[in-house]
């Protein structure tokens, strides 16, 4: 029983991965107000009812490559090791994701990734939902941090940075300069930043 469960579950993650990365295909090629959503059905081989089945919204379908990162700095909070203060856990969390060349922190020079960025950075609607990731991001790292207002004020400052960051970094990238020629600067920018919060 439980075997048939876990190979249902996988071919959903499969066929949710395919719808996403066909539309994420289709919105680089002819941007995001360029596809609609019977576009995106066809060339994912579904009917539109089975899309909107594993996406709620035409905004989800790029979105959701941010959805592995939701939570991810209460998660950092929550998981540090006894001893390590919380500031300290998300600034290592950082530079160790800058360290990885990871997307989320904008350091990425990859042709793919800095096209995806422009994408969600230059539509409005896009832009708008992701506003509504950070804040649901914002208040899980808050519980992480405590209660009160200095929890939620210290959860906004942090996210607030490292959004400035993931936004410098990729701006720099697109601008025609190499994630490795970037990198330094980059660490220095974040050690700077996390100084700043402590």
């Amino acid at each position: 029983m439980s075997e048939a469960t876990g190979l249902r579950a996988r071919k959903k993650e499969r066929t949710r991965d395919a719808i996403g990365d066909a539309a994420v295909s289709l919105f680089l090629q002819r941007g995001f107000d360029g596809v609609s959503v019977n576009d995106i059905a066809a060339a994912a081989e579904i009917s539109k009812p089975t899309l909107f089945r594993y996406f709620p919204s035409k905004e989800d379908l790029v979105l959701h490559r941010f959805a592995d990162h939701q939570g991810e700095a209460a998660r950092v909070v929550r998981d540090r090791r006894s001893g390590i203060k919380p500031l300290t856990a998300l600034h290592r969390h950082f530079r160790a994701g800058l360290d990885r060349y990871d997307p989320v922190t904008g350091l990425n020079d990859h042709p793919e990734v800095v096209a995806f960025h422009r994408l969600v950075f230059t539509t409005p609607s896009l832009a708008g939902r992701l506003t509504r990731y950070q804040m649901e991001d914002e208040e899980a790292l808050a519980d992480a941090l405590g209660e009160g207002i200095q929890a939620r004020v210290r959860a906004a400052q942090v996210l607030a940075v490292q959004r400035v960051l993931a936004r410098t970094n990729w701006q720099r990238i697109a601008d025609g300069r190499t994630a490795r020629d970037v990198h330094p600067e980059a660490v220095s920018d974040a050690d700077q930043a996390f100084g700043q919060l402590r």
